[in-house]
């Protein structure tokens, strides 16, 4: 049984009402994966947004399976708060896949790209010592709205995908796989969130569909990515 850990920041967990992008991949894995598989992590709520926690239930689809609600991601967490559990993480959920979306958060609140970088290291090398062979599928920072407005914030935003871009290429091993998924190209901060951050229905298909695309085409996990 392959296992998959969710691994990412606000636009992850997702808050109280939502689907998320995880549902979708969840939803993907049930259409296409060949085999079986298992979401593991050791949270499952959403964020609730009048409670200013992580305690919601209340998931778009109540249908969505508890076991599959398991995720490790937190909102306003980053790069640098994932890298000091990740470890125990993959380790006690026997994780072989980490299907992860970082840095957003760190760059704009917490350290630059260099930094963030650096960040992103400590996480691959504490996976790894967790699980020699641990896959690990990362999303580049994708369009936010700040990045229209703060150019500050832009560069540093490119500067580290290209970081995370030469990370991959130099850290990738045939044991322990590490793949890009590539961006979205149609994806639209006006369109595809609801607050310029944080992706609404059309932004979870894509952002899912951005993982599922990278695995199959890379791994031949699953199969193309459609909207159900």
């Amino acid at each position: 049984m392959l296992r998959f850990m969710f691994v990412g920041d606000s636009m992850t967990i997702g808050s109280a009402g939502e689907h998320t992008w995880r549902y979708r991949m969840w939803q993907h894995l049930c259409a296409t994966f060949g085999g079986p598989f298992a979401i593991v992590g050791p949270r499952e709520a959403l964020y609730d947004k009048v409670a200013d926690a992580p305690v919601s239930s209340e998931y778009a689809d109540p249908a969505f399976p508890e076991r599959a609600r398991r995720h490790l991601a937190g909102w306003g967490e980053g790069w640098r708060h994932m890298a000091p559990v990740i470890g125990e993480s993959v380790a006690r959920g026997k994780a072989d896949v980490l299907l992860v979306s970082l840095g957003l958060i760190d760059l704009g609140f917490f350290t630059d790209a260099p930094g963030t970088a650096e960040n992103m290291h400590r996480f691959v090398a504490q996976a790894r010592d967790a699980n020699p062979d641990v896959g690990i599928v990362l999303l580049p920072v994708i369009p936010n709205i700040r990045a229209d407005t703060d150019a500050f914030f832009a560069a540093e935003v490119e500067h580290f995908n290209a970081l995370l871009a030469k990370a991959v290429a130099n850290l990738d091993r045939p044991a322990s796989p590490l793949l890009a998924a590539s961006p979205p190209e149609s994806y639209d901060v006006h369109r595809d969130t609801y607050d310029g951050t944080h992706p609404n229905a059309s932004g979870e298909h894509k952002l899912a569909a951005a993982f599922a695309e990278a695995m199959h085409q890379a791994w031949d996990l699953g199969g193309p990515y459609e909207q159900r």
